[in-house]
């Protein structure tokens, strides 16, 4: 009996020391951060290539110029000295096995802090990948920073202290969108259309919840959800959209998925509204032309014609950047959230990603024509949200869009406080 006892308490012994040598490294790893002045990595995970490749380039764009912003500044400042940002792409080919095969390249190299966000089905998978690894390895832990994810479940049910988003969600854009619905004399008949997976699900039952309770007198005559990514002739749906006598249609559709949409719609001929929650960009208002003047409305945090202090400066740097009209979709929340990181990352004096998070709950940004707050509860950014209307450049829009002659103009703007609804967050916080 004596060996087994002594074997026991070997082995005993033995986790401990296993555990406090765990612990210690971690310690170690969590304060270290880069050397004295090594780059701050950023890790995109994104569709680089297939049908959505345009959408994962114009992220590039966004942050590759936010990123040499910073850099022009000095780099972020920590107390070794200050540090450059730095960006790495991993092509996921918009898919969620490819996404966790990046994922696990990604947090090999050692990279605190991931971007995504140009599907939610992806980042559902990567918040939960990343909860799984921050749990697993405590001295390398990192946060995921989401730019356009927009499934309400993100900053809900699903909410994660290592998660934070800095687009509107589904429902906060939807909101937008139906409150200017409510005003609108001539929808009478709505026809809802969107991606099938968890994005466009949610859409659709948010604008179905919101336009019962805004506006009764509507009638729903449509409720269509497509394979993402797939359809390349959209002809048999305008068919059918056609056959309701549906007067304004409401998609979140976003990529070729929403230009091929209207293409479809507009050489068919069929006279109807969009209120899209992304047809100011990326082909859509080229593809829509004359008809859509008036007719085609979308939501989003900012836009070329907004105004205000600023803004112009901002937009036309972006253009002297990136000079190609078909390079021409600028994201203000991308720029944000760079900007929010590094500004983190210094209050926090530490790349070590718990510091960092607790140094972006509550945080502000503000640069003269825009002011946003991410809200500590859930994690979720509150800023203003335009829905604009597209016209012709010149008729009250001083800026189009790629090159293509139209530009949108703001037709109504939510403040911060507007746009805020409530979360069932219920977040776990680490001890430290």
């Amino acid at each position: 009996m004596r060996k087994p006892l002594l074997a026991t308490l070997l082995m005993t012994f033995a986790a401990a020391a296993v555990t406090a040598a765990t612990a210690a490294a971690a310690a170690d790893v969590a304060t270290a951060g880069p050397a004295p002045g090594e780059p701050i990595r950023i890790g995109m995970v994104e569709g680089m290539s297939g049908s959505f490749a345009n959408a994962g380039e114009a992220v590039a764009r966004n942050l590759r110029l936010a990123i040499e912003n910073v850099n022009a500044r000095g780099g972020v400042r920590l107390p070794d000295g200050r540090h450059p940002l730095a960006l790495s792409i991993f092509d996921n080919k918009q898919g969620v096995e490819e996404s966790l095969i990046e994922f696990r390249r990604l947090s090999d190299q050692r990279i605190s802090f991931m971007v995504q966000g140009n599907s939610s089905a992806v980042a559902l998978a990567l918040v939960d990948a990343v909860n799984r690894h921050n749990e697993r390895m405590p001295q390398q832990r990192m946060l995921f920073l989401n730019y356009s994810a927009v499934d309400p479940a993100l900053t809900n049910e699903k909410c994660s202290f290592w998660h934070f988003r800095f687009d509107a969600s589904a429902d906060m854009r939807m909101h937008a969108l139906t409150e200017v619905i409510r005003q609108d004399g001539h929808a009478k008949k709505v026809y809802l259309i969107g991606q099938d997976y968890s994005f466009g699900r949610q859409t659709a039952k948010a604008a179905r919840g919101m336009l019962t309770a805004k506006r009764p007198d509507i009638a729903i005559v449509g409720d269509e959800l497509h394979p993402i990514g797939k359809v390349k002739d959209f002809s048999p749906y305008v068919a059918k959209i056609r056959a309701s006598g549906a007067d304004t249609i409401v998609t979140g559709n976003w990529g070729n998925d929403l230009t091929l949409l209207v293409k479809a719609v507009r050489d068919a001929g069929l006279e109807v509204k969009f209120y899209t929650f992304y047809g100011n960009g990326l082909g859509a208002p080229a593809a829509i032309g004359d008809a859509g003047v008036g007719r085609v409305r979308a939501v989003a945090e900012w836009h070329p014609n907004a105004g205000g202090e600023g803004s112009d400066a901002f937009y036309q740097a972006f253009g002297k950047r990136y000079p190609a009209p078909e390079d021409d979709y600028v994201h203000m929340r991308m720029h944000l959230m760079i900007a929010m990181l590094a500004g983190a990352i210094e209050k926090a004096g530490s790349t070590e990603a718990g510091a960092v998070a607790r140094a972006l709950e509550g945080a502000q940004f503000r640069n003269g024509f825009h002011h946003a707050t991410m809200r500590a509860a859930d994690h979720q950014l509150l800023q203003p949200l335009y829905v604009s209307v597209m016209q012709k450049k010149g008729e009250g829009v001083r800026f189009d869009n790629e090159g293509s002659g139209y530009g949108f103009r703001t037709e109504r703007y939510l403040s911060e406080p507007e746009t805020a609804l409530p979360t069932s967050c219920n977040m776990v916080r680490p001890a430290h």
